[in-house]
C-alpha cells in the first residue's frame, strides 16, 4: 500500500518499509509516531480516518551548508554562516485506510 503524508509542512510519498527524512518531531527514538494527516492512499484523495504508523530510527542533523553574504564593491560587509537542519529519520511501519 502507498501514502501520500503531510508533516511539517512538506509531503511526503510513502510505502510499508520506507525510510524516511522528515522535519525535526518530538518523539524519542524508539517511539511510534502517527500521521493523521494522509492525503492519498492507493490512489484515492483525502481519505477520511486514514493513518499512517511509523518508528523513529533516529534524531539528527544534517550536514552544514555554508552561507555566504557580501555587498559588492564594500569590503565591511562579508559574512559567514552556517546551518545545520535537524531531521527525524522514521521507518514506515502500518498504512491503514
Amino acid at each position: 500500500m502507498k501514502a501520500v503524508i503531510e508533516t511539517g509542512g512538506k509531503q511526503y510519498y510513502v510505502e510499508e518499509g520506507s525510510i524516511v527524512y522528515v522535519e525535526k518531531l518530538d518523539n524519542n527514538e524508539g517511539d511510534k509516531v502517527v500521521f493523521d494527516n494522509v492525503l492519498l492512499v492507493d490512489g484515492n484523495p483525502v481519505v477520511k480516518g486514514a493513518k499512517v504508523e511509523g518508528k523513529v530510527i533516529k534524531q539528527g542533523k544534517n550536514r552544514k551548508i555554508r552561507i555566504f553574504k557580501y555587498v559588492q564593491k564594500n569590503n565591511k560587509n562579508r559574512k559567514t554562516q552556517g546551518h545545520r537542519q535537524p531531521y527525524t529519520k522514521v521507518e514506515i511501519v502500518k498504512i491503514t485506510k
